[in-house]
């Protein structure tokens, strides 16, 4: 929520190798808590931030603002063409660029609030064999452009066709009001639920091996690391508004689908906890997700629908008994792995 004037301390602690980690203890949002209170829900629905603004308003008004500017009509999308596909390509480039690169801006270029709020002190890395160019920045630029607005173009693409050429159960708010809007309202939870899935699936260990560990190079993220996978895998992530082949939709939706898909992880991997602007402060970062790339083996979904993370098992509430739960797991696994007695333990956990 947006506060007056913050300081590191006073919601967090930074310890001896400069990693910064909030004092709260993730939870489950309103509408997955039990007994369902209205209060609450409204506040978790209207509040700021909330279900509906800052982040999803504004996904959905690029999408709104491409739809309405930027995409050719239906007309025009009947026939797979060169032309307008290639200007679909380019818009997204365009938007993707420069909504990721302002993030990036903001922190890491002009470091408008220095370190301030930063999980970790250290800088995305620039001379390790990691990473293509020896330049994380650049590698998560080349992933995320080459491959990811190329799939995504290509789901479009083929998606807004299917609509022109009147293959799809089509609705639009003149016919269908009410269920244009409940399809806006629910599009972020069915993207959610769908990440948890498809990112799940990429922790079995031959897709790991792969495609997903490209992005899990990315330990100290940055807001280009968001999108940066492997081709495997953003065809993976991308298929999310094939929902849409089945629902009645309208072409906007699926836009909306493909942008919220596409620009979140910006957010999500920014590296910070906070945007922090004069006595003002909003939390923009994905501590929940944060905790999965540090740990690797929690929080596979978001923190948003962080439900199916509790039903499964992989929940991490950001704790430090948490971290003690999922160390031992991991001892646990590592002596049914090797056979080891209860004697053993101590080497193990020594070694770990």
């Amino acid at each position: 929520m947006s506060q007056g004037t913050l300081s590191e301390s006073s919601i967090g602690t930074r310890d001896a190798r400069g990693h910064w980690r909030p004092d709260y203890r993730l939870q489950m949002p309103a509408p997955f808590r039990r007994p369902l209170r209205a209060g609450a829900l409204a506040r978790w629905f209207l509040g700021f931030p909330g279900y509906l603004w800052p982040w999803n308003l504004l996904y959905f008004a690029i999408a709104l603002g491409a739809w309405l500017a930027l995409t050719p009509s239906l007309a025009t999308m009947q026939t797979l063409e060169p032309g307008w596909i290639g200007y679909i390509l380019a818009r997204n480039v365009v938007i993707t660029s420069v909504f990721f690169g302002a993030w990036h801006l903001y922190f890491y270029v002009v470091k408008a609030q220095g370190k301030a709020f930063k999980y970790t002190e250290r800088p995305p890395a620039t001379d390790s064999k990691l990473f293509l160019f020896g330049n994380q920045v650049r590698d998560n630029i080349f992933w995320t452009l080459a491959s990811g607005v190329t799939i995504w173009t290509a789901y479009e693409v083929l998606m807004l066709w299917a609509y022109a050429n009147g293959w799809l159960l089509y609705v639009d708010w003149e016919t269908s009001p009410v269920w244009f809007v409940v399809l806006l309202l629910l599009i972020p939870v069915f993207r959610e639920a769908h990440f948890y899935v498809v990112h799940r699936v990429s922790h079995w260990r031959p897709l790991y091996d792969h495609a997903h560990y490209l992005h899990h190079r990315n330990v100290n993220v940055n807001p280009w690391s968001g999108m940066s996978m492997h081709p495997i895998e953003h065809l993976l992530y991308f298929s999310g508004p094939l929902i849409h082949l089945v629902l009645p939709s309208h072409p906007l939706h699926v836009l909306f689908h493909l942008f919220h898909t596409g620009l979140s992880p910006a957010k999500g991997h920014c590296g910070f906890e906070r945007i922090v602007a004069g006595e003002r402060s909003l939390v923009c970062g994905n501590w929940f997700h944060y905790l999965h790339h540090t740990h690797f083996e929690c929080n596979y979904g978001s923190d948003s629908v962080p439900v199916l993370d509790k039903i499964f098992g992989s929940f991490h509430d950001g704790s430090p008994e948490a971290d003690a739960r999922l160390k031992e797991k991991r001892l646990a696994r590592l002596r049914a792995m090797r056979g080891a007695s209860p004697a053993a333990g101590g080497e193990l956990e020594g070694a770990a």
